[in-house]
């Protein structure tokens, strides 16, 4: 068995007595727990500690792993300076990693590190290992923006590689729980945030892994957690295998939640397949859905794979309603993937001569010329979800109270600067949320005097 072990651990400074000066007795419940798992991990006598950082390097579209023979870090920015580790990296492991990543293509390497130090993602667990274990190799693992079935593919990855070296690992999932647990705490309340932290604390508990693909992106946002994306890397390393879980504490005393759980695994087990599961499921939602599309999303569809596929725009097809061959409008087509968007691009006012051809040119534009994404693979359309937005005739407003966020969009525009953004999108609830995301899409200041306007969309899916 390549894993050995794995474990869910907070990285709060002040929790190290020689930054918190006193304030770690806070967290007392939190100290004790650390040690019980630096004790865990020096019985099951490891030669390699994984270790997930949402503090080492972090990129958008792609997984970074710590490079070199070794680094070393402190916690001087938090004062205490004397506090210091050098640690080895286990290369062996990592270059293997690294292989069978880009064999399957998968974003995952040791290119583009910033700061070789050690963060304090890193450090906090280390602190506590050290005390009791020293007799290992480091390997450290950022996490990215990409969904979470791809953080828990890199967890499979590495344990692939650990397999195929022969190491003994533990993974250690370094991550906070919610930031906003307590009013008096470093960034406020919201509701989110004690959610968060009931439903991952019983999710991790029971050792019920499949469940943290259910935690939407806007839910982890508003909730404003840290280590969602590193605990479910670590679930994937323990892919198909039974585990016994046990949760060792649980504190949001300062404002902020501090979650610790234990993962042993055990046999293999078929029924814990939990990305094999997620994609069969995903699979089947998604034809279903789009089996049952209306012909605005069937046309879309139809432009994205034969761009993709054939390398050409389509033709109109004949058998369109009449109303997309005969109707102009400026149209929108959105572009998800495991939730998460994959491409926008869309027409305020329709510049050709049908509905039907503007929605055709939009997909393209939408798959492979959004400058904030590459182009769609072939083996991704599998997992796309489409939708079109048919715009209605833009109306001036004077001020953001003639706003409704879920039956308005909103146009911002100061000279040729303008921003668009549709009515009716998750994680927008206010009118001035609104605008100033728009207001960013057009590069106009917060303080700049903009002219505002509205339009109506339907929505069709």
């Amino acid at each position: 068995m390549s894993v050995i072990a794995a474990y869910m651990v907070p990285h709060p400074p002040m929790i190290v007595p020689e930054v918190g000066r006193g304030s770690e007795r806070q967290v007392e419940a939190t100290r004790a727990a650390y040690m019980r798992v630096a004790e865990d991990i020096a019985a099951m006598e490891p030669e390699t500690v994984i270790i997930s950082s949402p503090h080492a390097t972090m990129y958008a579209d792609y997984f970074h792993i710590s490079p070199g023979r070794e680094a070393e870090g402190s916690f001087a920015q938090f004062r205490a300076a004397q506090v210091r580790f050098r640690e080895a990296y286990d290369t062996e492991l990592v270059e293997t990693v690294r292989q069978i990543a880009c064999a399957e293509d998968f974003p995952a390497g040791t290119q583009g590190q910033r700061d070789a130090s050690l963060d304090h993602g890193t450090m906090v667990p280390l602190y506590f290992i050290r005390q009791v274990y020293t007799d290992f190799r480091l390997v450290r693992i950022g996490l990215s923006g990409l969904p979470l079935e791809d953080h828990y593919r890199l967890g499979q990855i590495v344990r692939e590689a650990a397999a195929e070296t022969g190491r003994r690992i533990v993974w250690v999932a370094s991550g906070d729980l919610s930031h906003k647990l307590q009013e008096y705490g470093p960034y406020g309340f919201t509701p989110e945030g004690p959610e968060y932290d009931k439903r991952i604390m019983d999710t991790c508990s029971r050792g019920a892994f499949g469940e943290l693909f259910d935690f939407s992106e806007s839910f982890c946002e508003r909730a404003a957690e840290c280590g969602h994306r590193s605990f479910t890397m670590m679930a994937g390393a323990l892919d198909g295998m039974s585990v016994e879980a046990q949760a060792l504490s649980h504190e949001d005393v300062t404002g902020v939640g501090y979650g610790i759980c234990v993962f042993h695994p055990g046999t293999p087990d078929a029924s814990r397949k939990f990305l094999d599961i997620r994609k069969k499921e995903q699979g089947k939602m998604l034809a279903d859905r789009r089996a049952k599309c209306d012909p605005y999303v069937r046309l879309a569809w139809q432009s994205v794979e034969n761009y993709i596929l054939e390398h050409r725009i389509m033709d109109i097809p004949a058998d369109i309603p009449e109303e997309l061959a005969q109707r102009r409008a400026g149209a929108f087509v959105s572009i998800h993937k495991q939730g998460q968007l994959r491409g926008c691009i869309g027409t305020i006012s329709p510049v050709r001569n049908s509905l039907a051809m503007e929605i055709i040119e939009n997909a393209v534009s939408a798959a492979s010329r959004d400058p904030r994404f590459d182009p769609i693979r072939p083996d991704e359309l599998k997992w796309l979800e489409i939708s079109v937005d048919v715009l209605g005739e833009p109306e001036d407003i004077a001020s953001e109270e003639q706003l409704d966020v879920k039956r308005y969009g909103v146009i911002v525009s100061k000279g040729h600067r303008r921003g668009l953004l549709l009515p009716d999108l998750e994680g927008v609830d206010t009118p001035r949320q609104q605008v100033d995301i728009a207001r960013r899409k057009a590069g106009i200041g917060p303080k700049e005097k903009v002219n505002l306007q509205r339009f109506e969309v339907v929505r069709h899916i």
